[in-house]
């Protein structure tokens, strides 16, 4: 059997599980969160809420992620309710250590390797109590590079931006593996284009799987993915080869920071990956300083073939946690 057909062979299989364990889990999972939605004083919904998930720490402190879950719970009873998905930040300096411009011609030679770049990622939840306390969420994330430092004569454009709107069951968990709990199961359908036309146009559709789970000040990550284009009008057969097939993050939130790291990676022996770290500091009232590394394939779809190592610095408007 090739080598391709063997690795989306065992991922259809992780994907498999991971529709059984959270059906598993929803069944157990009734937590009676929808009884406290009718409760009309502040304090005692917040209350409801808290005694409905029972996460409360040894030392009486709430995990950090399961405040995020609360804060969410509550928001989305608001009419029109748009809430943070992954970080949202606004780099107006970044470098570039391996600036490949070929796809772009003779058009390219006006680039720099230093441009800004920003992510906006939001989202909503479309239908609460699905099954159980399972619910259906849309969201949408924007990734932008900006060449702001460009030569003039090409006006500064955007390079590149990553339209990723994302539709997903989310089904909470209860459950205990190597000492972390297992909180939540997302099961999704998911959409990343460039929407550029050939030959700048990379785009795929996948199927993913992630389970989450929690510490006192920690998430964890564990996410894989199928592809689920037509091979016949696939024009990018090998982007999962530079996109990856695995993912793995850890979230860490400390009094007044959060740090985080994620790894890509393609699962074949011709083998790629990706690292991501990223630190998230107080700089004034509303805002956060943000500091990026990457290192690795993939960190964007016209850039997905070439081995880039970029750091850049700005403002963080969300986080994970």
């Amino acid at each position: 059997m090739p080598e391709n057909s063997c690795v989306r062979m065992c991922l259809y299989c992780l994907l498999a599980s991971l529709l059984l364990l959270t059906s598993l889990s929803a069944e157990g999972s009734d937590t009676g969160a929808s009884e406290c939605v009718a409760i009309t004083d502040d304090a005692e919904r917040l209350q409801c809420y808290d005694g409905a998930f029972e996460r409360v720490a040894e030392d009486g402190e709430t995990p950090v992620y399961e405040e995020r879950l609360l804060a969410e719970e509550r928001d989305q009873h608001e009419w029109f309710a748009i809430t943070p998905h992954k970080p949202t930040y606004f780099l107006p300096a970044t470098y570039n250590f391996d600036s490949n411009f070929d796809a772009y011609g003779e058009f390219g030679e006006l680039f720099s390797g230093v441009e800004a770049k920003f992510q906006l990622s939001l989202k909503t939840q479309l239908w609460p109590e699905m099954i159980g306390d399972s619910s259906l969420w849309f969201a949408y994330t924007q990734q932008s590079y900006w060449q702001l430092y460009a030569d003039s004569e090409a006006s500064a454009p955007f390079r590149e931006t990553n339209y990723q709107p994302e539709l997903y069951w989310s089904i909470p968990t209860n459950f205990e593996l190597f000492g972390l709990r297992g909180r939540t199961a997302n099961i999704g359908l998911n959409h990343q284009s460039n929407g550029q036309s050939d030959p700048l146009s990379r785009s795929w559709n996948r199927v993913t799987g992630e389970l989450i789970f929690e510490g006192n000040r920690t998430l964890y990550s564990v996410k894989t993915w199928v592809r689920i284009d037509d091979p016949e009008n696939d024009n990018n057969p090998n982007i999962e080869d530079f996109m990856g097939r695995v993912e793995l993050g850890w979230v860490y939130r400390g009094e007044n920071y959060v740090f985080d790291a994620w790894f890509k990676n393609n699962l074949a022996s011709d083998n790629r990956s990706s690292f991501e770290v990223n630190w998230a500091f107080p700089l004034a009232q509303h805002l956060r300083g943000y500091v990026q590394f990457f290192t690795g394939y993939g960190e964007n779809m016209i850039d997905m073939e070439n081995n880039n190592t970029r750091i850049g610095v700005g403002i963080a408007l969300t986080d994970w946690l």
